[in-house]
């Protein structure tokens, strides 16, 4: 990578806080498109959604013990759904017409997915942040037919975390995502199990997948014009869920924050600014918790946090401005300005009691960066990664099975991105040759690259060689990806 890293002169943190763009109340929007539209104004919800929806909390995947294998049947199909009022809309989702099952599973469970497609057209199911074999990942390689059935298998080798799945055909990632195929991924183990942490799923313990769209006054979803980010939708869904509200029965709930956009990036904080506590980010649990008011995420990154709540009250989650790191005019394209109502909680006027939450959280086991050898370079452009475009026939490039790596990301580029791997988790080393915040110094598989900052990468890699089938790595804003922001891997015997 010859070109130079860009000191943008911003403290870390400002990547994760609220920043200070000036905001004009009541500026509504009608979003004709990603950004790059001249003279967007932000969108601003605050105070404008009428909380009136119970949020939807899917249900966990059913399954069945079989040859000690943990089974589960899970169909991609296409359906009508009732989010906004006007009419149903055309969706598509697994087990339902609307995204999907949350998958719970144990480490060092065997399981087997059989993934049947009955759509019109083919499609996949990546496992976002799963280790696994090549040929079990779901990506563009493992495409499903229509009628077809794939049928992947692999032993849960993980510390607990919330992981996701999503399609991921190769040029159509955004439009299937989009439509409405994806759902949560929960990884159980021991140590997490140990600790007094709110686990009572759908009570205390929340999922709360975040996606953005925009509807017709008939109320179907309109896939939009493209350009700058992606897609950037005017309506905010909750699993599903239009003006969404939760009533809270506990002290403390724990809230599993995926952010599922295709392309808008969330900087997630209270409306009365009250501090919650993250517990957990991409790869599980952070060695400490976390006090925050604000967490950026942006597309497929995740965070847990736990929100403390009195009798009675009610708050919102919201999405308040974020500081992308590009220059101001494109902070609007970038829906950087925009604030949004998300999810309001309404607190019941008796509240379970909760245990204080642990000083400790999880023992955190990093690579030894002695190990790593020479620095792997991955410059960020225009749709490319290393100058090179996505080609399915190219690998790009080959690790050793059970290797230590360290891999460099510059986003050279005017517009965000961030970086996704395949199969690892990552520590972030440096963050512009700074140490990473607190809230980034957990595991992690989906990181922001703001344009000029450097940021450096620590990982081991699994033990499962594939001389064939390859990984991927790139930009998860997914109109990147499918125009081309995107490489392949392979892992080898060494």
């Amino acid at each position: 990578m010859s070109a130079p890293t860009k000191r943008l002169g911003l403290n870390r943190r400002h990547f994760l806080q609220l920043s200070t763009l000036g905001l004009g109340a009541g500026t509504m929007a009608t979003l004709a498109g990603c950004g790059g539209t001249a003279g967007r104004e932000p969108l601003d919800t605050v105070g404008k959604v009428d909380f009136r929806n119970p949020l939807h909390v899917p249900p966990l995947a059913k399954s069945k013990l079989t040859d000690g294998q943990r089974v589960f049947d899970l169909v991609t199909q296409a359906g009508q759904s009732e989010i906004v009022a006007g009419g149903k809309a055309d969706t598509w989702g697994v087990n339902g017409a609307f995204l999907g099952p949350t998958l719970r599973v144990r480490r060092g469970e065997q399981i087997l997915l059989n993934v049947s497609n009955e759509l019109d057209e083919a499609t996949s199911l990546h496992w976002h942040g799963v280790r696994l074999p090549a040929a079990a990942d779901g990506g563009p390689h493992q495409m499903v037919e229509p009628g077809k059935t794939w049928a992947p298998s692999w032993t849960i080798d993980q510390t607990a975390a919330t992981l996701w799945y999503h399609p991921h055909p190769h040029g159509q990632t955004e439009r299937h995502l989009y439509k409405g195929i994806g759902g949560m991924f929960i990884i159980d183990d021991d140590e997490e199990g140990a600790l007094d942490l709110p686990r009572n799923y759908g009570v205390d313990d929340i999922p709360v997948i975040v996606q953005d769209k925009t509807f017709s006054e008939k109320g179907q979803i309109v896939e939009t014009g493209r350009s700058g980010v992606g897609m950037l939708g005017s309506t905010v869904l909750v699993n599903g869920t239009a003006a969404p509200m939760l009533d809270v029965v506990a002290q403390h709930t724990r809230l599993r924050l995926l952010n599922a956009s295709s392309a808008r990036s969330y900087n997630f904080g209270f409306s009365d600014d009250r501090k919650f506590t993250m517990i957990a980010s991409d790869g599980g649990l952070l060695g400490a918790p976390v006090a925050l008011s604000r967490i950026m995420l942006t597309p497929g990154e995740r965070a847990e946090i736990i929100v403390a709540v009195l009798p009675g009250e009610t708050v919102t989650l919201r999405s308040f401005a974020q500081d992308l790191g590009v220059a101001e005019s494109r902070t609007a394209d970038a829906g950087a300005q925009d604030l949004l109502d998300i999810l309001q909680l309404k607190a019941a006027a008796t509240l379970s009691p909760s245990p204080p939450i642990p000083a400790q959280l999880a023992s955190m086991d990093y690579p030894d960066p002695a190990l790593a050898g020479a620095m792997r370079m991955f410059q960020l452009g225009d749709n490319v990664i290393n100058n090179k475009s996505m080609d399915m026939d190219r690998i790009d490039l080959s690790v050793k099975a059970g290797a230590t790596e360290a891999w460099a990301v510059l986003n050279a580029h005017n517009q965000p991105h961030n970086f996704h791997i395949h199969d690892v988790q990552f520590q972030i080393l440096t963050l512009n040759e700074q140490p990473p915040p607190p809230e980034l110094a957990g595991w992690k598989d989906t990181v922001y690259a703001p344009p000029g900052v450097t940021i450096r990468l620590l990982m081991k890699f699994g033990k499962d060689a594939d001389p064939m089938m390859p990984y991927m790595y790139h930009c998860h804003l997914l109109w990147h990806e499918d125009m081309g922001m995107m490489g392949q891997f392979l892992v080898v015997d060494a």
